[in-house]
């Protein structure tokens, strides 16, 4: 579980919450027709922008930013240096008694065991990377674009607001209602955009960054592993993937 991103969320929510109590009635601040000018009017402009496969799938996306479990890059250097032994004593069928937790870095290691050419690896899992890259930025860009959307709705909301208020100026009965289409739709705009879509869509970006710095990684072990270079180079090379005062406290470690 991701806490910043339920922390964080849930914090903002609450402030708003307790500026909108210590104001009078929270009932002041719902309305209906600004839910639905709002919360409706995004979801189904975001929805003409992407295929319905792309916009459903958001939702399963959306999870990665509360709970995502990613392996250190400091554990999988050092499994990549443990194989890069056992396939310089053994060979890659050494390989095949390996315990990989990691998705990725086992579908390199079956194509070495199963003897495929190191251009076909490399282009294999150069192409899972670019394809899992691609997938994962829709699902930013989904919530990125809700973000950008939801101010707009929330402006709509306010001129229909201001149109029905200057209709009807004649009736001092309607222009409470009226204004508070105006302004709430705008509030709830706001509120849509920076507190729920647009952290999520930054949220989502930084796991996409930080699961292909991974692949990148391991890519790069495995191709190390299949020219055969020594364990200690190729550590010395995947190293550069983690900030240096990690790695100084590495080799302080060993």
């Amino acid at each position: 579980m991701d806490l910043a991103t339920l922390i964080g969320m849930i914090g903002a929510i609450g402030f708003i919450a307790m500026a909108m109590i210590s104001a009078g009635d929270i009932g002041m601040f719902i309305d209906v027709p600004s839910t639905l000018i709002v919360f409706g009017g995004t979801l189904f402009v975001v929805l003409s922008q992407f295929t319905m496969g792309q916009f459903f799938g958001a939702g399963k996306v959306a999870g990665k930013a509360f709970k995502f479990k990613i392996a250190p890059p400091e554990e999988l250097i050092q499994k990549i240096v443990d194989m890069a032994d056992a396939a310089r004593k053994g060979g890659f069928l050494a390989l095949e008694e390996a315990e990989i937790d990691n998705d990725f870095m086992q579908k390199g290691v079956d194509m070495l065991v199963d003897g495929h050419d190191v251009d076909v690896v490399r282009q294999t899992l150069a192409k899972d990377i670019a394809m899992t890259s691609e997938r994962h930025e829709f699902g930013a860009m989904i919530y990125k674009n809700m973000g950008d959307v939801a101010p707009a709705m929330g402006m709509i909301g306010t001129l229909i607001g201001l149109v029905a208020m200057l209709s009807n100026m004649d009736d001092p009965k309607s222009i409470g209602p009226a204004m508070a289409v105006a302004l709430l739709t705008t509030l709830y705009g706001a509120f849509l955009a920076n507190v729920i879509c647009l952290p999520l869509s930054v949220k989502l970006s930084n796991r996409k960054e930080e699961e292909e710095m991974n692949q990148s990684l391991v890519l790069d072990g495995i191709l190390g592993i299949a020219d055969g270079q020594n364990p200690r180079v190729i550590e010395g090379i995947l190293k550069n993937y983690i900030a240096e005062s990690k790695r100084a406290s590495s080799v302080e470690e060993e």
